[in-house]
């Protein structure tokens, strides 16, 4: 019940901030770092001699005054790393959609995994955000902090810090992070493992197709993709995107 009335009460905040925002629309374009080596699980350390540290991407969030919709900016298909007769690294970059209807409060999630597409469909769960005092300026707007740990893939805690900030709109941000009382423009996910940071925001009218919500792709429940990914990460030895061919 309590989770139902701080659900309802973003939501209301949604009408307020229609008045003072407008119906303002266009997109966020996010730097995305990877931190390859922190992702090694134990067993796997002397892969770091052979991929780098670090891994950058970018992604992008569509919005209009109700909708939204994050996914990657594929500008490589993937990366190969290695050289000479040695294994190959191939690092992927799934292509995964999250789609956010604030009128409906429906939350789409379209997950690519090992080249097959699940569509996970739910309704938005707010996050148990705990709200921090201190401040950062990202892209000319202030942000305020609000940071808590997520335990929902077993075995796999997560510390996640956002950054957001009330001069945008409300329940807006990439991926699933978009509960916050403003637009997430950063996300730090244990510190430093992957960070998330907007390098570009325009206000503009949205071209046709650029925000759709995702439909293809073969039904599922949050919880039974989450014990089949794990079950199938296990059997790869840990490695998600990255795949030795030799």
């Amino acid at each position: 019940m309590r989770k139902f009335l701080i659900l309802a009460g973003v939501f209301v905040s949604i009408t307020a901030a229609h008045v003072v925002f407008g119906q303002a629309q266009g997109v966020i374009t996010y730097e995305v770092k990877v931190n390859l080596h922190k992702r090694l699980p134990p067993e796997r350390a002397e892969m770091k001699a052979m991929i780098p540290e670090f891994r950058t991407t970018r992604a992008q969030l569509f919005f209009t005054d109700a909708e939204s919709l994050s996914k990657p900016l594929i500008e490589d298909e993937e990366d190969e790393i290695g050289s000479g007769g040695g294994p190959q690294i191939r690092i992927a970059q799934p292509n995964n959609e999250y789609y956010l209807n604030q009128s409906s409060g429906k939350f789409i999630s379209k997950m690519e995994f090992m080249g097959k597409d699940y569509l996970i469909v739910d309704s938005v769960k707010v996050s148990p955000w705990k709200f921090g005092t201190e401040t950062k300026t990202i892209q000319g707007r202030v942000c305020k902090q609000a940071f808590y740990t997520d335990e929902s893939i077993p075995d796999r805690k997560q510390e996640i810090t956002a950054w957001y900030t009330d001069q945008i709109r409300p329940l807006l941000g990439p991926e699933k992070f978009n509960t916050l009382p403003g637009t997430v423009l950063a996300v730090d996910i244990n510190n430093g493992e992957r960070y998330m940071v907007a390098s570009k925001i325009e206000f503009r009218p949205l071209k046709k197709n650029e925000l759709k919500e995702p439909v293809s792709g073969q039904k599922i429940s949050s919880s039974e993709f989450t014990k089949f990914t794990q079950e199938q990460m296990k059997k790869m030895g840990g490695s998600g995107g990255m795949i030795i061919k030799h």
